[in-house]
């Protein structure tokens, strides 16, 4: 995997006080996230959560005829699986890799016994509250809001779960996302590409004008950060 990232890369496991990063510290396990890796299924026990730090996740909740769409993305500011701190232990959504990284997990009985204390009760409730947040107001978007400002809302908040201005990621990939036609995906692509604030090449998405793309997203995208911002501590430098 080469030289791991140090694990408060994560936003939340930057924010333990020392006495749980203590405790935590040598039980966190090194994963590589490569892209496209399922860490759930729906209806499946979880027996870890996983806390990004290069990596960004993407929960989607399936159909029973397969088509999926993305509820929400997680990457270094939280964590996947918090139906197991939250008491559910499985979930009906998809857990699948959206831009490969790496990460650490650590073990669902350990977390259940962690979140009675209560400094990280709260930070995890906290978490918990954002994504809830994200979830509803993606809702909201796919409803109301055109494919073009959802694509820049899409990339805003994968961005700000990455470093640096690149995404890998094929339209394909990003249609199953939206739960949108790829001829959608590729035609408001275009767009932004002749505008100048992106380029699109070979898979990989690099965003030129990120005030171009915040001015052509819709209010979702600064509802969802004003919220992780509001309740959680700034993600530290690595």
């Amino acid at each position: 995997m080469g030289a791991l990232p140090d694990p408060r890369r994560n936003q939340l496991l930057a924010a333990l006080p020392p006495e749980e990063w203590q405790r935590w510290e040598p039980r966190l396990e090194a994963v590589d996230m490569p892209l496209g890796t399922v860490l759930y299924e729906p209806g499946i026990t979880l027996s870890h959560v996983y806390f990004p730090t290069t990596a960004i996740v993407s929960l989607l909740y399936v159909m029973e005829n397969g088509a999926s769409a993305e509820i929400a993305v997680v990457g270094r500011e939280g964590v996947v699986g918090i139906s197991i701190f939250m008491g559910g232990g499985s979930t009906p959504s998809r857990a699948v890799v959206q831009s490969a990284g790496e990460g650490y997990r650590i073990s669902a009985n350990f977390i259940k016994d962690e979140f009675a204390r209560t400094p990280v009760l709260h930070l995890l409730l906290r978490y918990t509250q954002a994504l809830i947040t994200q979830m509803a107001q993606m809702a909201v978007c796919n409803r109301h809001h055109s494919l073009d400002q959802q694509l820049c809302r899409w990339l805003l908040l994968s961005l700000d779960r990455l470093q640096g201005h690149e995404l890998v990621m094929t339209q394909e990939l990003i249609a199953n996302m939206l739960g949108v036609r790829r001829e959608g995906v590729t035609e408001a692509a275009l767009k932004l590409q002749s505008a100048g604030t992106i380029r699109y090449a070979r898979g990989r998405i690099t965003v030129l004008d990120r005030q171009a793309l915040e001015a052509r997203t819709c209010e979702c995208y600064a509802v969802v950060k004003k919220e992780y911002d509001r309740l959680l501590p700034a993600v530290t430098a690595a």
